[in-house]
């Protein structure tokens, strides 16, 4: 049991691209089957499967080969250095990103207007990001060692995956839309109690 664990803590330093890759992966996937879930839906694993292939083709190595490269530019971990690398993630990492998620999924699910849905939901999206990511990000250049930093970023994008396939599948982009989702999922559990 013990030599299972060193070698699972020690797989960042010896294999950093496929462990985080892989984490990232899992995590973002996972993030998929959790909003479906609180939309009490039947699982649709073609969704998920379009998830987890755009986060395995591009947004797990994306994030990878990124954070190094801010790494790589502005070494360190001063508060005017993290502060910049925030800056430069939020300015052109998470656009980058938040595109190839639309375009890509909408690719993947063979829409015949890919552009559509980056049209309709890019700026919600990118607005709703800035209240999440660049705290995220802070707490990453600052204390996380760089072989970890893709699977924290995958950890956190677990939660912004749940909302990010929410808002690709029903949603516009905003907390606002997510908010009253499950909202209307609590009343509707609520109403539903003998006695109500």
């Amino acid at each position: 049991m013990a030599g299972w664990w060193r070698a699972l803590r020690h797989a960042p330093r010896r294999f950093p691209w496929p462990t985080n890759v892989l984490l990232y992966t899992g995590l973002y996937s996972a993030g998929d089957a959790l909003q479906q879930r609180l939309r009490d839906r039947p699982a649709d694993w073609r969704q998920t499967r379009c998830v987890a292939t755009l986060a395995v083709t591009f947004h797990a190595n994306f994030n990878y080969a990124w954070l190094r490269l801010l790494e790589r530019a502005l070494p360190g971990r001063a508060p005017r250095v993290v502060l910049t690398k925030v800056l430069c993630d939020q300015l052109f990492g998470g656009p980058i990103t938040l595109s190839a998620f639309y375009v890509g999924m909408s690719i993947l699910q063979e829409k015949d207007d890919i552009f559509l849905d980056l049209k309709q939901k890019f700026w919600n999206t990118y607005k709703t990001g800035l209240m999440y990511w660049p705290f995220v990000q802070l707490t990453n250049f600052s204390l996380v060692p760089i072989h970890w930093r893709t699977a924290y970023t995958g950890l956190h994008g677990f939660l912004w995956a749940t909302f990010l396939c929410y808002s690709q599948q029903s949603g516009d982009g905003t907390l606002q839309s997510a908010f009253a989702f499950l909202h209307r999922k609590e009343a509707d559990v609520g109403g539903s109690h003998p006695g109500n």
